[in-house]
């Protein structure tokens, strides 16, 4: 028998929007491994006989560092311990949480997957941005901005997405925003298409640019974004003049 490991999404931000289920884990959570985007309230929320072990990795860490948090959830299991790993937003968009179930499955732990908010969904309505509307998108994508390293070509085609999607929300995408809108101009998109750049969404520090595909580039530079970013491309982003509410 085994301790059980729990890959917990703890929402885009805001500690309101962590659900009901991923609390009650943290309640019972014998070990919490978090990630660097969950909220120092969130963290809060853990009983202080869990053992706290930070596992966040930043843009330019090292691809061993998934190993590390890999091992570390195994050696806890194995001591029969209940394992909260915290990821912010959801743990499957864009949060490893697939190859870790992987891993664990692998090694014959038990585990189980509790959805949160991703900050692509959550920043985006915050923002009074509705990603689709009957209007004007009836389709969205979610696309990272920043692929695996050890990819021999990257595989996001931005030029297909360019007319094949009316909403594109880019995680991960500030250091790479001036090729790719390049791309999508190629690939036939309006220069005047609206994209939006919100920092810290959710939060109390939720800032947001907005401009065009041909000049976010320079406008993000201008108003010194820095990460963490959701970037939303596509007609919905000027429905925030209307609906905003924040």
């Amino acid at each position: 028998m085994t301790g059980k490991v729990y890959l917990v999404g703890a929402g885009p931000g805001d500690h309101k929007l962590i659900t009901l289920r991923a609390v009650e884990l943290l309640e019972k959570a014998d070990v919490v491994l978090y990630d660097r985007l969950v909220s120092k309230k969130i963290l809060s929320m853990i009983p202080e006989s869990a053992e706290k072990i930070y596992v966040g990795r930043a843009v330019g860490d090292d691809t061993t560092h998934q190993n590390t948090t890999n091992d570390l959830m195994v050696k806890y299991a194995k001591l029969k311990k209940n394992i909260v790993r915290l990821k912010g937003g959801d743990p499957i968009i864009f949060g490893r949480g697939g190859e870790e179930a992987e891993f664990l499955k692998e090694h014959k732990i038990k585990y189980e997957i509790v959805p949160g908010i991703t900050s692509g969904i959550g920043s985006a309505t915050y923002a009074g941005i509705p990603l689709t509307h009957r209007k004007y998108a009836s389709s969205v994508v979610f696309v990272t901005g920043h692929e695996d390293p050890e990819k021999k070509n990257e595989i996001v085609k931005w030029k297909n997405l360019a007319k094949s999607v009316d909403t594109i929300v880019i995680m991960m995408g500030l250091s790479r925003i001036d090729i790719i809108c390049k791309q999508l101009i190629s690939g036939g998109m309006d220069k005047n298409t609206p994209v939006a750049v919100i920092q810290n969404g959710t939060t109390p520090k939720q800032k947001m640019i907005k401009g065009t595909v041909t000049n976010i580039a320079k406008k993000i530079k201008d108003n010194k974004i820095i990460p963490p970013t959701n970037i939303i491309i596509g007609k919905v982003v000027d429905l925030s003049e209307n609906i905003g509410w924040k």
